[in-house]
């Protein structure tokens, strides 16, 4: 099973060593798209002008063009420790067993605007570029750079792919297949409607129970849709299921925690 996650605009800083290129995710695939990102974001990033308007900060968040300027010696640190907000906030990584992590660093993979499909474990600086952004030095958009790219990432023959990102994010990197995971909230009369912000938390917290359940001698063994779709139930969840779109939703309740359906929702 490999869980994929969106990133964050917000970032941890700081960090030790250096950017290892080679020590990435599918280097053999994605290493050519990883220095032609990087050097269109940086030569995008010596003009503070030009790079605010492309990269969408404001004055107080200007800073964060240095971050640009300095990948290669600011410091890094797992990508899953790298990111920050309401999803990672939910995970809470830092609090999970040595076990737990080593789940979470073996099953789940962040979808990077600059670096491509990292795994959580891959060492990563602070860098300001989110899948929305222009790079005009990259003479491509980005969903067209990363798209070639990944289309040389191989995967495993057999493997669940549960795919939590965004709709930008997971046009840069779309799946061969695997199932999208949606997050709704179920009303007082009934009815469900999509989350927005709070899909987030529910996300979170769904891969930490995820890695709590992984990393527990004896615990379910997730290959496949229809064993997510137990796990859902045995961990109270409610989750639905959807072929006809490959989705799976998680379903919340109204003021309380989310629950997932097998329809393809998930909610806590």
């Amino acid at each position: 099973m490999l869980v994929l996650l969106p990133p964050s605009e917000t970032k941890r800083l700081g960090g030790s060593g250096a950017l290892d290129p080679a020590a990435l995710h599918a280097p053999e695939a994605l290493q050519a798209a990883r220095e032609r990102v990087r050097a269109a974001l940086v030569e995008l990033s010596r003009d503070e002008e030009a790079a605010a308007k492309s990269l969408k900060l404001g004055v107080k968040n200007r800073g964060e063009l240095d971050h640009n300027l300095r990948l290669g010696s600011s410091g890094v640190m797992p990508a899953i420790e790298r990111y920050t907000g309401v999803l990672y906030d939910a995970l809470d990584v830092g609090s999970l067993s040595a076990p737990e992590r080593a789940w979470i660093d073996a099953h789940v993979m962040v979808q990077s605007a600059l670096f491509g499909l990292v795994s959580a474990g891959d060492a990563i600086p602070a860098y300001r570029l989110s899948a929305g952004s222009r790079l005009p030095q990259l003479g491509a958009p980005l969903k067209r750079v990363w798209g070639e790219a990944h289309a040389q990432v191989s995967w495993a023959e057999g493997t669940l792919l549960l795919d939590l990102r965004s709709k930008d994010y997971g046009a840069l990197a779309p799946l061969p297949n695997g199932y999208f995971l949606n997050v709704v909230q179920r009303g007082e009369n009934g009815e469900v409607r999509a989350l927005n912000h709070f899909n987030k938390a529910a996300k979170g917290d769904l891969v930490r129970r995820l890695a709590r359940s992984g990393a527990t001698p004896g615990g379910a063994e997730i290959v496949g849709v229809e064993e997510l779709l137990r796990w859902s139930r045995d961990e109270g969840l409610e989750m639905t299921l959807s072929e006809a779109d490959r989705s799976v939703t998680l379903v919340t309740e109204l003021g309380a925690p989310a629950r997932a359906s097998s329809s393809g929702a998930v909610a806590r």
